[in-house]
Parts: C-alpha cells; sequence; structure tokens
C-alpha cells in the first residue's frame, strides 16, 4: 500500500511542500478540504476562503452522483452516467433545485454576507481532501474558471488516477501526492478521516482571516 496520510492537516502540509503559487486565492471545499487547504495558505500567503458545492443525486438512489453544482456555477452533469440511467438533465431540475437551496444555506453559514474574494487576474488553488468520482472537483473548477482567474491549481493529497487525469483538462495544473491503482475511496488512505462540522468549518475560517 502507497502511504497513508495520519490526517487532513499531515496531508495538507505535504502538499504545501510541492505547490510554488505566490500570494495565492485558496478555495477550499468544505468540509474535508478546508482542513487539507490551512496549511496551503500558511505556506504560501495568500487568502483562504471556501467554495461551496453540492453534489447532484440520482433520485431513486441519491448517494449516486450524477453531477454537482457549485457557487457561482451552473450545474454540471456526468453525460455518460445520465445516459446509461436513461435521464436528462431537465429531469432532475428538482433535485437541482433543491441542491441550490442548499448550496445557499451553506454560503449563508460560512460567509454570511461576504461574496467571494475577487479571482479575475489572480492564481487560485483549489484544495479537497481527495478526488474520487470528481464532480465536485469539475463543478468548482468551471465556476472558478468563469470568474477569469490568471491560473487555476488543483490542490488534492490523493486521487483516482483516471478522475486526475480527467481533472488535467478542466485546470492549469493539478497536484497530487499519491494516485493509487487500488483506489476505492478517499477515507482509506488517511488513518484519521472523521467528519468535520459546519463548527469545523468556521474555526478554520475565523483562524485565517
Amino acid at each position: 500500500m502507497e502511504r497513508m496520510f495520519a490526517d487532513r492537516a499531515e496531508a495538507g502540509r505535504l502538499l504545501a511542500e510541492r505547490l510554488e503559487v505566490p500570494e495565492p486565492v485558496v478555495l477550499a471545499l468544505p468540509r474535508g478540504g478546508v482542513t487539507v487547504a490551512e496549511p496551503i495558505v500558511r505556506r504560501l500567503g495568500g487568502t483562504l476562503d471556501v467554495l461551496v458545492t453540492r453534489k447532484i443525486g440520482y433520485p431513486p438512489q441519491p448517494e449516486l452522483g450524477v453531477g454537482a453544482i457549485a457557487e457561482g456555477g451552473e450545474p454540471v452533469f456526468d453525460g455518460a452516467l445520465l445516459a446509461r440511467l436513461g435521464l436528462t438533465p431537465g429531469a432532475l431540475a428538482e433535485v437541482v433545485e433543491a441542491e441550490r437551496r442548499e448550496l445557499a444555506r451553506r454560503v449563508a453559514a460560512y460567509r454570511g454576507d461576504r461574496p467571494l474574494p475577487e479571482l479575475a487576474g489572480r492564481e487560485v488553488v483549489v484544495a479537497d481532501d481527495g478526488l474520487a468520482t470528481g464532480a465536485t472537483a469539475r463543478a468548482a473548477l468551471r465556476a472558478v474558471a468563469a470568474a477569469r482567474p490568471a491560473r487555476v491549481t488543483l490542490a488534492v493529497p490523493v486521487g483516482a488516477p483516471e478522475t486526475v487525469e480527467a481533472m488535467r483538462r478542466e485546470a492549469d495544473e493539478v497536484v497530487v501526492l499519491i494516485e493509487p491503482p487500488d483506489f476505492r475511496a478517499v477515507g482509506q488512505w488517511y488513518a484519521h478521516f472523521e467528519q468535520l462540522s459546519d463548527a469545523d468549518v468556521l474555526d478554520v475560517l475565523d483562524r485565517n482571516r
């Protein structure tokens, strides 16, 4: 087995050592990406904030993600999976609307009335704790790209090799520490992979304001 990280904080410290991006806007995908992102912004400087995303689930089996949406962006669907399931984006309108409402609730919880940092012309690092299907990362990267940054780096400690390869088409650079051929889930590569709460996210943001 390749390296197992002790926790998200250790993974973030190791990832930060691989990044050479001066004073970026570091956007963490909550909740797990926030703990990974904190050591990155401490090493590189810049600004830390969250970019909230929501998975769009298959209605009979909500844990099966058929797409995702990020704040400031439009829904991004897995076209091949939709075709296999006999679905169209229009058939998921109610699910998308429900996820938009939850997205707005979480944005308000994490950021209040503050807008996202200005991204136009900036170096941006999008950070998460791992890449499985890549649905939320893809939605996040497209939302960021629409804001016309100078350059976008996706930074994750671990990812499924085929997903990492797909993300190279979505970001200017993808930095990943390990791409295990036997990848099954993000959590298997961490010794400690506890669920984080909204309060945990707010604590990290408050420490780095």
